[in-house]
């Protein structure tokens, strides 16, 4: 079996109106997409992309990268791998490193490793032209004392279903190739008032992996096919924010932005080695961003660490009166600066461990690790809850939702209004458009339901999901969940519940996978610094060794 995603191979498993899925089906399927072999991932239809000009893509840098040698990125380089965004504005502050620099920094790497060579990753769409002039503006900045955030001058890679002026977002769609939009994204918004750099756009399993139905994840018309660089062509990227993840783990940037709708951050986070958080939908603005669905549907930040994660959350944050599920008084909360993560947060928390994941020894290590820090640790039993009418929901929303971002927030010249035109559009050249077909977009548009239906399908769903967590949480007492990867995505994302992922080491063959928290709505100052101390303690990341 292809190591899709796991939502995605769920979705397929439910092409009937009236299917359901139950855990022992997710449990099972979650654990196909786990199996390796190089077969798998050395047969991909496509590798580079047919879109990409790499001449046009490095003209807007070639004389400000003139001078920005080897021997100058080799200096930098102990100033800023693997560092954490405090260290390096302590560099920046005593003067040994400039915002300039660490963007230059980050432009070269990406040059030297991600495309057209023998290590390339395919995980950048796009650049933002600018970005090199706003960085000398925020060293001018810093002079004048103007920073607010730890995140000011930090240079932030976007995945490309997220708007920003500065360049096209694509979806990695041909379809939207020209989406060049007149607005950020409203995070992006935020981002840009804190002072961070939009270094670019990273690549993207295509609309957000709700498209072939039969493709590898990280693969994208505009993109090319992403590679994971703990196993380049071998193991899997996860998806669909295949490209943040990548991005991340290769020291492309300091942090990147990806978007959840079942398993679409914490799949590639821990795929990937790195932290990934999925927050309460609500949290974080959805306005600007190419959708799958209104109901379920949230960006997040992924990063190499906890705390940088935590500072991109706080840099998102705020209330957005356009988006519906936007929320008032939770997203006045400050996670960062946060002293308690520098206290041990998890003597006496309770957390239920599901049975089935003891046979992961890497799993029972990270269990371990919490115990040794006064966690208290539950073996429960997956409940017998089903998920019935999942693809509808996805389906129902995209129908309207897709429409609605094009009205709302896509480029007005857009001759793309429905699926249904980007179905015809890429059948007028399937070869280059839709290589692996276009198996979920022929779904959507062939679903239907009455409103009242459709509601029902909601509700039964976010019922179901609250459910699977609150009747353990209740009968146990429990604070929270310890799963891996994206094994309970699915039960979360439909209860709308909150989940962090963190590295928790390697398998025999080197691939990453992740520990995952899991709490109610709005607790993620409790799962970043109970995630904190787990990564303090267990210090299981380790950078991908081609890429240092």
């Amino acid at each position: 079996m292809k190591p899709f995603l796991l939502c995605m191979i769920v979705l397929l498993m439910s092409s009937c109106k009236n299917s359901e899925i139950n855990s022992k089906e997710i449990t099972k399927l979650s654990k196909d997409t786990t199996t390796i072999s190089s077969k798998d991932f050395t047969e991909f239809k496509v590798l580079d992309s047919k879109f990409i000009d790499k001449a046009k893509f490095w003209k807007p840098f070639n004389n400000e990268l003139h001078d920005f040698t080897e021997d100058k990125y080799n200096v930098l380089k102990s100033l800023i791998l693997e560092q954490d965004i405090p260290t390096l504005q302590q560099h920046i502050q005593d003067g040994k490193l400039s915002y300039e620099n660490l963007t230059k920094f980050y432009l070269y790497r990406i040059r030297k490793f991600d495309r057209e060579n023998n290590l390339s990753l395919n995980s950048v769409i796009s650049l933002n032209p600018n970005v090199i002039f706003e960085a000398k503006q925020k060293d001018i900045a810093l002079k004048n004392k103007m920073r607010k955030h730890a995140i000011f001058g930090m240079p932030i890679l976007l995945k490309d279903n997220i708007n920003t002026s500065e360049m096209a977002t694509t979806s990695g769609a041909v379809a939207f190739q020209k989406n060049h939009t007149n607005n950020d994204a409203f995070i992006v918004e935020r981002l840009n008032e804190q002072g961070a750099l939009i270094l670019g756009k990273a690549n993207l399993s295509e609309w957000a992996y709700f498209f072939c139905g039969d493709c590898p994840s990280g693969y994208s018309a505009i993109g090319g096919q992403t590679l994971n660089p703990y196993g380049r062509k071998i193991m899997d990227t996860g998806g669909s924010s295949s490209g943040s993840g990548v991005v991340v783990a290769a020291n492309f940037c300091v942090a990147a932005i990806g978007t959840e709708t079942s398993g679409s951050i914490l799949s590639p986070a821990s795929k990937n080695s790195i932290v990934g958080l999925k927050p309460t939908v609500g949290l974080l603005s959805r306005i600007g961003i190419v959708p799958i669905s209104s109901t379920l549907d949230t960006p997040g930040p992924m990063a190499k660490n906890v705390i940088d994660t935590a500072i991109v959350l706080d840099a998102m944050r705020g209330y957005d009166e356009s988006d519906s599920k936007s929320v008032t008084a939770k997203s006045e909360i400050s996670y960062y600066p946060n002293t308690s993560f520098e206290r041990n947060n998890l003597e006496g928390k309770r957390f239920g461990a599901f049975k089935e994941l003891f046979k992961d020894s890497l799993y029972v290590s990270a269990i371990a690790d919490l115990k040794s820090k006064g966690a208290i640790i539950v073996e429960i039993e997956n409940e017998k809850v089903e998920l019935p009418s999942f693809l509808r929901l996805l389906n129902l929303d995209m129908q309207t939702d897709f429409s609605n971002y094009i009205k709302s927030s896509g480029n007005p010249k857009l001759t793309i209004k429905s699926i249904a035109d980007v179905i015809a559009f890429n059948k007028k050249d399937s070869l280059a458009r839709m290589p692996y077909g276009q198996k979920l977009f022929e779904g959507i548009v062939a679903d239907s339901a009455t409103e009242k239906e459709f509601d029902e399908i909601k509700d039964t769903l976010k019922n179901n999901g609250r459910l699977f967590f609150d009747s353990s949480m209740e009968k146990h007492n429990l604070d929270g969940f310890l799963s891996k990867n994206n094994f309970h995505a699915g039960f979360a994302a439909v209860a709308e519940y909150p989940a962090i992922t963190v590295p928790m080491g390697y398998s025999k063959i080197g691939e990453p996978e992740g520990l995952t928290f899991i709490s109610k709505p709005f607790s993620e100052k409790l799962l970043l610094s109970w995630a904190y101390t787990y990564e303090h303690v267990s210090k299981r990341r380790i950078a991908p060794k081609n890429y240092n």
